[in-house]
């Protein structure tokens, strides 16, 4: 099991960047609020990683800490939440709104999460209400917000910032007309993709 990875970050495209490690690469998958935390390229970074093994892939998945980790352990525990929709679904809104949203029964927004609809959004209310029961106490760490993840698209890339984030929109479950229409919301000139795909994730919800 590969728990943490310490090296130089060598590409950072959203929301996979590429980590090397004593010579070696790593492509690893984060949510977008991780990817804010890390820096520029050529500068060190450490990631609390989790490492998923499927028939025809292997997934490296990254964390700025282990708090955004362990919530995400906590969501693939639930019935029918695999990595590709826990990650979505931190995607969407930050660890202490998702908290929030699960103690307050806030249906209502989590529907508004990319792939999850109303019946997966009530087993998640359901379920994680006693995961989180001790959520507080269990971690003296800040709850931090989280974006994810998962590449399930064939469109055509460019390579400009809003592109960039539109792309990256695309890869976290939305779909390509919601995406455009959330980046065009919030385009300025002068903002890099990162700071694009952070209003946009924030004018959707």
């Amino acid at each position: 099991m590969i728990g943490r990875l310490r090296g130089t970050l060598i590409e950072k495209m959203a929301p996979e960047i590429l980590i090397e490690c004593h010579g070696i690469g790593y492509e690893v998958t984060m949510p977008m609020t991780s990817i804010y935390a890390l820096g520029e390229v050529n500068q060190e970074a450490t990631l609390y990683t989790h490492f998923v093994v499927r028939e025809d892939a292997q997934l490296l998945y990254g964390f700025a800490n282990k708090v955004e980790r362990k919530l995400f352990r906590l969501l693939i525990k639930v019935n029918g939440v695999g990595p590709k929709l826990g990650l979505a679904i931190l995607s969407g809104m930050s660890a202490d709104q998702f908290v929030s949203c699960v103690i307050q029964d806030d249906l209502s927004t989590i529907v508004k999460i990319p792939g999850v609809g109303k019946k997966t959004a009530e087993r998640l209310l359901i379920e994680m209400r006693d995961k989180l029961k001790d959520w507080q106490t269990d971690s003296s760490d800040a709850l931090v917000h989280m974006m994810p993840t998962d590449v399930n698209q064939a469109n055509t890339f460019v390579s400009d910032n809003k592109g960039d984030a539109i792309n990256a929109l695309v890869s976290l479950g939305y779909s390509q007309q919601q995406a455009d229409k959330a980046v065009k919301s919030v385009f300025e000139a002068n903002k890099t993709s990162e700071d694009l795909i952070r209003n946009a994730l924030k004018a959707m919800l």
